[in-house]
């Protein structure tokens, strides 16, 4: 089996630190302006906070489901809880953002693209950069070149990055939400106990050997997405990444290495707001 190994020692601080971060309410002290970004996930929303030199120096989350396949499907509770995100963030830290970077799946429509970009409008902030995820997990790992594999609740995300810009996005629908089904089934329980259940960090040894078939599957659909493709490492993010065996999964999968920072959850979040790698999609 290939070797798994571990993204740079400075992303991998970066990462932690704004985990830490959005967990405990702190703030850093920024260097310079401060930076927003905007996460519209379909588990999470996430706001992040970087200084001019791409440190992380605040951030917040709120668990919704305002956005599915992509699509934001509860407008105003995505701008609901992005203003209240955005309020909390300027209070702990005394400044006030005119302005925000906003990730978007990749694969999506221009109209959705907009929808995305008018959230953040109608609470009062201009549109500093949209970014694809892939490009902001690239740019949180410290990385331009190579493979990111997004887990999301809804979706497995494979894309290929050449020169910090993506080459190949494929999205298919088998993420969190269907592992959270796989033990609802197996254990006879409702949904919401079975999502309990996953997140819930004593029992993940219970819940790896019921699950590791639908990593199994998030792998193939690497797998057919990169064909032949040469990619010199995989990185692996999102917070469905977060079991213990995944980066084994996917490594025996792909014949590859795979990375996977401490924190997968907090990649993408946390890139948004970066300014190195910068796409062109505005």
């Amino acid at each position: 089996m290939p070797p798994t190994i571990r993204s740079s020692a400075a992303a991998e601080a970066g990462i932690r630190r704004f985990a830490d971060l959005v967990r405990t309410g702190e703030v850093d002290e920024p260097s310079g302006e401060p930076r927003l970004g905007v996460d519209l996930g379909t588990a999470n929303i996430v706001v992040s906070v970087v200084d001019a030199g791409n440190r992380p120096v605040a951030g917040g989350w709120v668990h919704s489901t305002v956005v599915r396949d992509g699509v934001v499907v509860d407008w105003a509770g995505a701008t609901s809880a992005v203003r209240s995100l955005t309020d909390d963030v300027e209070s702990r830290l005394g400044h006030h953002f005119t302005s925000a970077s906003v990730s978007i799946p990749p694969g999506i429509s221009a109209g959705d693209i907009q929808v995305f970009r008018n959230v953040v409008g109608a609470v009062g902030l201009d549109v500093d950069e949209v970014v694809d995820e892939p490009v902001a997990a690239a740019r949180a790992l410290g990385i331009t070149d190579g493979c990111v594999i997004d887990i999301g609740h809804g979706t497995t995300g494979v894309s290929v990055l050449v020169g910090g810009r993506t080459v190949l996005s494929v999205d298919e629908a088998t993420g969190g939400h269907h592992m959270t089904l796989v033990l609802a089934g197996a254990n006879r329980i409702g949904y919401d106990e079975a999502e309990t259940l996953k997140k819930d960090p004593d029992r993940q040894r219970e819940v790896i050997g019921t699950i590791r078939p639908t990593l199994e599957r998030m792998a193939t659909i690497a797998v057919n997405a990169l064909g032949d493709r040469e990619v010199p490492v995989v990185y692996l993010v999102g917070g469905s990444s977060s079991f213990s065996n995944a980066p084994e999964v996917f490594a025996d999968r792909l014949g590859r290495p795979v990375v996977r920072p401490a924190e997968p959850l907090f990649v993408t979040p946390l890139g948004i707001p970066m300014t190195e790698f910068a796409n062109d999609r505005n």
